[in-house]
């Protein structure tokens, strides 16, 4: 079932915003006067294809991996004299302009529609209440304390353990103050706490922000029984079972299931000897753990896992707006990701971010199948993240992408005459190998993560 949730998923997710996107240098090329020949939704054989009474072609196409919308235009072949003013090349610097940047700017208004669903279907947020704190660590000599809610973190308000998440991300790689308000259990009263950051998890490959503070949220107790093993995973091949509980793990008994889950990822690679009750009887398992992630990031695999608890009602609280406020969170929710992913990118640029954050095909399947699988408004949220990344990256300035054409056209608009040919070769030239080279690390670094 999951496979059929990540090839459904993806699909949808890449039809709605790769025909989105076309729409908008679609709806605009026509408002301009431009005649548009195609509108392909996918690349390769064509599956599926009719005319409009413009003679506009539309395609449905084999590969769902983006999609193009073909203009009139005298650099790709002769245009009849009488078809010369509807010709793209043809058109005033302003109105080319118009029809490339109207790509990027529909997939932030279809990220805005998506916040806007999410935020009036509401939903369940964890409040962010701290369970232990390590000692030694930041969260530690800040004067952190289990029992304690993050009320907001750098003055941005936080609802629920995901924007508390989220506004740590944008302090990965800086150096600086981290502000955290909090409010003591059974207190109404706020208290505004510092935490010294230095070069925070600068490069880490895979960064938790919330752990590497030494902040546990606070979760329910569960019990150490096993409900599900991984097939691929070393816990079945060393011969646990479901229903199995486990007791001990090299002679330190276990109380809950954090406490193995903890003791597991201290121990990549390490071989372990596990108590376990079955069937009344106690038996010794031997496993020998396997290891994910590298460097800091690197912790230990059991593959296994428990059933779920029901939360208490007093920790969790439900977000939901009207359509006025949705309409204020979906912009504010649409501006504050678009600069995150922008900030992203300065980062690894100049490599305050380690690059194999970056992801590609692979991991946008399995995000798609997972929140198509987790319900509407996990998919909403996804497909508004990925139109946003979608918008933002295509509004580089980077030759073949809509923001080096825009770049092309700003420079034409300031001199009063296009770039030579030559130059805007030599720009598409770069351009591609960048855009390659760019693909192929985010495929490396999905495969490194299978």
């Amino acid at each position: 079932m999951s496979a059929l949730y990540m090839i459904v998923g993806t699909l949808v997710a890449l039809g709605v915003l790769v025909t989105f996107h076309e729409f908008g240098h679609f709806w605009v090329a026509r408002r301009c006067g431009v005649r548009v020949l195609r509108f392909s939704v996918g690349f390769g054989a064509p599956l599926l294809r009719w005319h409009d009474r413009h003679g506009t072609e539309f395609v449905i196409a084999a590969i769902p991996l983006g999609g193009y919308v073909k203009m009139l235009d005298e650099r790709e072949g002769e245009v009849p004299a009488e078809l010369l003013g509807q010709s793209f090349n043809r058109k005033s610097v302003r109105q080319r302009i118009a029809v490339v940047a109207a790509g990027p700017i529909a997939n932030f208004l279809l990220a805005l529609l998506f916040f806007w669903l999410v935020a009036m279907l509401g939903s369940m947020q964890v409040r962010p209440v701290i369970g232990a704190v390590e000692g030694g660590s930041l969260a530690a000599e800040a004067g952190l304390q289990a029992g304690q809610e993050i009320v907001a973190v750098n003055g941005e308000p936080t609802l629920g353990w995901a924007e508390v998440n989220l506004q740590l991300v944008r302090r990965l790689g800086e150096s600086g103050s981290l502000s955290l308000s909090v409010r003591d259990q059974g207190s109404s009263a706020e208290r505004l706490l510092q935490l010294p950051l230095k070069q925070w998890l600068q490069g880490v490959d895979q960064p938790d922000p919330i752990a590497s503070l030494g902040i546990r949220p606070w979760r329910p107790p569960v019990e150490p029984v096993l409900a599900q093993l991984d097939p691929q995973g070393p816990g079945l091949a060393a011969g646990l079972q479901p229903g199995d509980r486990l007791l001990a793990l090299d002679g330190q008994a276990l109380d809950n299931w954090q406490q193995v889950v903890d003791r597991v990822r201290a121990l990549p690679g390490r071989s372990i000897k596990l108590l376990v009750e079955r069937n009344g009887e106690q038996v010794q398992v031997s496993v020998d753990l396997a290891a994910r992630g590298e460097g800091e990031a690197r912790s230990g695999y059991l593959g296994a896992g428990v059933r779920g608890v029901e939360w208490p009602p007093e920790m969790l609280r439900e977000v939901r707006f009207g359509p006025m406020d949705a309409v204020a969170e979906g912009l504010r929710r649409t501006w504050s990701m678009s600069l995150l992913t922008l900030d992203s990118l300065k980062k690894m640029l100049f490599g305050e971010l380690s690059v194999k954050n970056l992801s590609g095909p692979i991991t946008i399947a399995k995000v798609a199948g997972a929140s198509a699988e987790s319900g509407l408004g996990d998919f909403l949220n996804f497909l508004a993240y990925l139109s946003i990344s979608l918008g933002v990256l295509n509004l580089l300035p980077i030759p073949v992408l809509d923001g080096g054409h825009l770049l092309f056209y700003l420079v034409e608009w300031v001199r009063g005459r296009p770039l030579s040919e030559r130059v805007q070769g030599w720009g598409m030239q770069i351009g591609i190998s960048l855009v390659i080279g760019v693909m192929l690390l985010a495929l490396v670094n999905d495969l490194s993560r299978l």
